[in-house]
């Protein structure tokens, strides 16, 4: 046991947390994301039979149904700079095949817009489509596709592949990093601004309701952010930044466990200091309406050296077996290995990017949108094989905040033992190819605290990043020991686990899952918070 901590939860500062920052992201052509993912033409776990579900996976959309997705983005990413919707629609085998140049892949094309908006249908999610911003006619006559109710080509299109009613697509995207020299259709921020403003224009035309998310960047040196305010910042709902944290995979028996629980912190520190931009900006420009940020891909990258060979999935999840021997057990890594498994070390820095979205809901622009990077296989938080589909160990952090945290926010003044470290930044590195960091204080208890919409109970979420040891807390409301009743039901993750890199698979499911304690007893207002865990705390209250 370390030094005794201080919880005290207060019920004075208040934010709202926004349902859509548990949202989810696919890409195509995307190891795995939608071939071999939710869509698998051919298998017995698919759906057959006429109409746009045919091939997707039932497996894979009960987990999803389970969980509960608020927004699902699509198709990318990456892929979204070349991509032209028409060639998804009609019948599949008339589709064209084409060289993608995103990630080097042939795309079917057999997987296109009717198929996702029916996926969404069938999960009971709200659809976010990303178009490249490249072409205005091109992304309003998607718009006329998807959300028009009358009588023109488009929409006889739209019937005749099933779908006679309009979907009604609310959230937009107006490109994807359009900043980055890697994608097709690559500009200046003048010159996205301008194009975004214009194809928000037209787009809105076809349909007055819908929700534009524009490309953002943290980094302001080259003005792209103040750029894009001042261009499009009336016409648009969310401004979108992309975070990645990073741990490299090593063959020796270490393990980068405190590294990675740390990187919430970089995370946290991101998110305010654009949040602080964008405020300034907005009254800069004199931009009146609510403005949010959209966190619309983020996730912690599991890298290696590009000596080894090149990652396969394994059938039971994860990454299949490869021989190492003689290769680098270290130096500076070159390759995200997409097939790597979700560890409960992952799931703790989940958890914390949380806490950090949901101090921030308090914020005068705060994060109303987030979209992890992927939902399905490529480091997702469900699996899918030809065998079957599992949850990974992050799922269950998506259930526990989503399912069982309340929507409003309370501030926690919290009192912990922690450690001097450097906290990586992310996955950017020096000129020797080395992860950056800074030096910060990594508190042991990271604690978010939140109500439910009718005050009736109190949810405390607790992280220990304590690899080893216990810390024990004493908890109070408003700076009262009396004021939180003496019992808790009480649920956690990880504080039955021994490996802190423990994953799930088809084979073990459940190695890393939600446990329910039931309710406990805390003894003069405390509580032993287990290592390596989250736990949440549920208080009834007095109304």
């Amino acid at each position: 046991m370390t030094e005794p901590a201080t919880i005290d939860i207060r019920r004075d500062r208040r934010g709202t947390i926004d349902p859509l920052i548990y949202g989810h992201f696919l890409e195509s052509a995307f190891f795995g994301n939608i071939e071999g993912g939710v869509f698998d033409e051919g298998s017995p776990l698919s759906y057959d039979g006429p109409g746009a579900r045919n091939g997707l996976r039932r497996d894979v959309a009960e987990l999803c149904r389970q969980l509960g997705l608020p927004v699902v983005r699509w198709p990318g990413g990456n892929f979204t700079s070349a991509y032209h919707w028409e060639d998804g629609i009609g019948p599949r085998d008339e589709r064209p095949r084409r060289l993608e140049l995103a990630w080097g892949e042939e795309e079917s094309n057999r997987f296109g817009t009717d198929e996702f908006l029916a996926w969404c249908a069938e999960v009971g999610t709200e659809p976010y489509l990303a178009h490249s911003c490249r072409d205005v006619d091109e992304a309003v006559r998607w718009v006329e596709y998807t959300n028009y109710a009358g009588d023109t080509s488009y929409t006889r299109q739209r019937a005749a592949n099933g779908r006679p009613t309009p979907y009604g697509v609310k959230y937009w995207g107006l490109g994807n990093e359009v900043y980055g020299r890697w994608q097709m259709g690559h500009r200046t921020a003048t010159e996205y601004a301008a194009a975004a403003r214009e194809h928000a224009q037209f787009m809105r035309a076809v349909d007055p309701s819908l929700q534009f998310i524009a490309v953002g960047l943290t980094d302001d040196r080259q003005g792209w952010t103040d750029e894009v305010l001042k261009t499009v910042g009336d016409r648009i709902d969310y401004l979108s930044f992309h975070l990645y944290g990073a741990t490299t995979q090593l063959t020796d028996g270490a393990d980068e466990y405190d590294a990675i629980v740390a990187q919430s912190l970089y995370f946290e520190q991101e998110i305010q200091n654009y949040s602080a931009l964008v405020t300034e900006l907005a009254a800069r420009h004199g931009l009146r309406q609510p403005l949010g940020l959209a966190l619309d891909e983020w996730n912690i990258r599991h890298v290696e050296p590009s000596a080894w060979p090149a990652p396969q999935p394994s059938d039971d999840g994860g990454t299949a077996e490869r021989d190492l021997d003689g290769l680098p057990t270290a130096g500076p890594p070159h390759r995200v290995n997409r097939w790597s498994p979700r560890t409960l070390a992952d799931a703790l820095f989940y958890a914390g990017v949380f806490h950090a979205l949901h101090r921030a809901s308090g914020l005068e622009v705060p994060v109303t949108m987030a979209n992890t990077v992927n939902l399905l296989n490529a480091n997702g938080v469900v699996v899918a094989r030809p065998g079957g589909a599992v949850r990974a160990a992050t799922y269950h952090v998506w259930d526990l905040y989503q399912n069982h945290l309340g929507p409003v926010a309370l501030s926690a003044d919290v009192r912990s033992p922690g450690r001097l470290a450097s906290v990586r930044q992310g996955d950017e590195r020096d000129h020797n190819g080395q992860f950056q960091g800074r030096t910060a204080t990594v508190a042991d208890l990271d604690v978010s605290a939140t109500e439910t919409a009718d005050g009736g109970s109190l949810r405390l979420a607790v992280i220990n990043r304590h690899r080893t040891v216990a810390v024990r807390a004493t908890l109070t409301l408003d700076g009262r020991v009396d004021a939180l009743p003496p019992l808790a039901t009480v649920k956690d993750l990880g504080a039955d686990v021994d490996d802190v890199l423990a994953s799930n698979s088809l084979s073990s499911p459940d190695q890393v899952a939600l446990r329910d304690r039931g309710e406990q007893k805390l003894p003069d207002g405390t509580y032993d918070f287990p290592p390596h865990s989250v736990t949440l705390l549920s208080f009834a209250l007095k109304r």
